[in-house]
């Protein structure tokens, strides 16, 4: 197993370079076999017939490749990024006869083969199962570059709170094995299989990341800061702050309406940060309260306020906070993300897929998020 080690100085190297608020985004697309329609392992033929292989990569699951863009430095420009890789890796999926859906989970499958390469066969040795089961799980991971190692560790800190908040917004994954699992967002339930995952752990500072990392290391339980997947995490390779929380969004237009979010929540708090020198930083039992509650009952059920513990309905939450980023949306190019978002609010993915799934079954839920994933690309069927 490779070992990587991350110091507090490398921390600080690493984020004293990075750009405030520049953006990007991954998304993990699902290929299928358009007979049976289930998973096509066929990610690494379709890496190899791909240019700008920098803007594709391997996943965990033989039957899935990511779609990553460049920096940017809004999220409108990341969306059309995101709607050009999409429509290339359409090309060569239809020239290899596969399909591809984007969702948070495939609505049929029960398991997934891991895809060759030696970290996976790493992960599947050690995690075992559970490296089939987590590997169902497909999300967006959005990406803001902060200046400073200390920024960059207190917005990760501040933006724990927000996390159930993004989760109840970006959910779409209700099904698995064919049927309604009756959560708004089953995905993180099978990450949850993988460890260190869900709310991360208070970091306070850049050396106590760096103590975190130095702790893992001996053993070979965190060979390196990827193994951290947590659902916010400083990047110490790109110099950004990762938000990892949201499903994979089936339409271009609904990534960038939660990449919108996620840029314009970090543009307001790093605004505050600077102001008053610090974010509020909650417990962890408090966030994971209200992370249960938007996965389970989504956009129509309560988060608890962190600090009272007094409910308000997840719409009036969600809600509230989209007014309150508007104009941090408007000045850093995510309005057309905005605008969506409120869309998203109105009827997410997971409503719009149970609403499919009642009147055609999985199988015919499965063909239609095929059929939404490219609906935006000017693709010919």
């Amino acid at each position: 197993m490779q070992i990587e080690t991350t110091t507090e100085q490398e921390l600080r190297t690493t984020f004293a370079s990075a750009v405030d608020l520049t953006v990007g985004a991954e998304e993990e697309l699902v290929l299928l076999d358009p007979d049976d329609l289930g998973f096509a392992p066929r990610g690494a033929e379709l890496l190899a017939a791909l240019e700008a292989p920098h803007r594709f990569k391997p996943e965990l699951p033989a039957a899935a490749l990511e779609v990553v863009t460049d920096v940017c430095r809004d999220a409108d420009e990341v969306v059309d990024q995101l709607r050009a890789g999409r429509r290339r890796l359409l090309e060569v999926a239809d020239a290899a006869g596969v399909l591809v859906l984007a969702s948070g989970t495939h609505p049929l499958s029960v398991s997934a083969d891991p895809a060759p390469g030696d970290r996976n066969a790493e992960l599947t040795e050690e995690y075992g199962q559970a490296a089939r089961l987590g590997a169902l799980a497909f999300g967006l991971h959005v990406h803001v570059g902060v200046t400073g190692a200390d920024r960059a560790v207190a917005l990760a800190d501040g933006l724990r709170s927000y996390l159930p908040v993004i989760a109840a917004l970006a959910a779409n994954a209700p099904c698995l094995g064919g049927r309604d699992t009756g959560f708004w967002s089953v995905r993180p339930k099978l990450a949850e299989l993988f460890p260190r995952q869900g709310v991360p752990p208070v970091l306070s500072t850049p050396a106590a990341y760096a103590a975190l990392l130095d702790w893992g290391r001996p053993s070979g339980a965190i060979p390196d800061a990827r193994h951290l997947w947590w659902e916010v995490r400083p990047h110490p390779t790109y110099g950004t702050v990762e938000v990892r929380v949201a499903d994979q969004p089936t339409r271009v237009d609904d990534s960038g309406a939660v990449v919108a979010v996620v840029h314009a929540l970090a543009a307001l708090l790093l605004h505050r940060l600077d102001r008053d020198g610090e974010l509020p930083v909650h417990p962890t039992i408090r966030i994971q309260e209200n992370r249960w509650r938007a996965l389970r009952h989504g956009l129509d059920g309560s988060l608890l306020d962190v600090e009272t513990g007094e409910p308000s309905g997840t719409r009036t939450v969600v809600g509230g906070l989209l007014d309150e980023l508007e104009p941090f949306a408007r000045t850093h190019g995510g309005s057309r993300g905005s605008a969506q978002a409120r869309a998203l609010l109105r009827r997410n993915g997971t409503e719009r897929q149970r609403a499919v799934l009642a009147e055609r079954g999985a199988h015919g839920l499965t063909r239609w998020l095929v059929a939404e994933t490219r609906a935006d690309l000017h693709l010919v069927p």
